[in-house]
């Protein structure tokens, strides 16, 4: 029995890896608001056939974001949409929950950030979206490459990765 057991754990950590899909220790909600461009994801229903997404994340009183996201559609449209993101208490801020519609919340975590707060990684416990964002709307090849790598260990499906094709993305 014990050998099964072993066996089953070499299974899990060969096939995905061991980096855990989890959130970051801590997420300082001043530094994160402010602006963020979304370089790829893997889309969510509202996302598909969007790009140049730009989100603003506005901390207010209350302690939850105030959320701007714009971006382009089809034939140059563009589409504004407003949402919450809202911290859960007592997970250090990277666990937090997002609301487009009230009083419907979606699980939004910071899965890997910047010391320097300049790009973050937004995913979800089930792997059902992805969002790779920047300060910037170009990032470094090679960093963008260990970013997307890093995304893979945690179990991402990272081929499902869609480009937001924002002018010179990588530089």
């Amino acid at each position: 029995m014990k050998a099964l057991c072993i066996t089953f754990f070499a299974f899990l950590t060969f096939f995905w890896g061991n980096t855990p899909n989890k959130t970051v220790d801590k997420v300082d909600l001043h530094r994160f608001g402010g602006i963020w461009y979304s370089l790829s994801s893997i889309p969510t229903l509202f996302d598909k056939g969007s790009r140049e997404t730009t989100t603003h994340y506005n901390l207010n009183k209350d302690g939850y974001y105030d959320v701007v996201t714009t971006c382009k559609e089809e034939k140059d449209k563009i589409r504004t949409v407003k949402s919450k993101i809202l911290p859960v208490e007592g997970k250090h801020n990277g666990e937090m929950k997002a609301q487009f519609i009230w009083p419907i919340k979606v699980d939004y975590w910071v899965v890997d950030l910047a010391d320097d707060y300049s790009w973050a990684v937004v995913g979800h416990p089930d792997y059902r979206f992805l969002f790779i964002m920047s300060r910037k709307p170009q990032i470094d090849k090679a960093l963008y490459d260990k970013i997307v790598s890093r995304c893979k260990e945690m179990g991402y499906p990272v081929d499902k990765l869609v480009s937001q094709q924002f002018p010179h993305e990588f530089q």
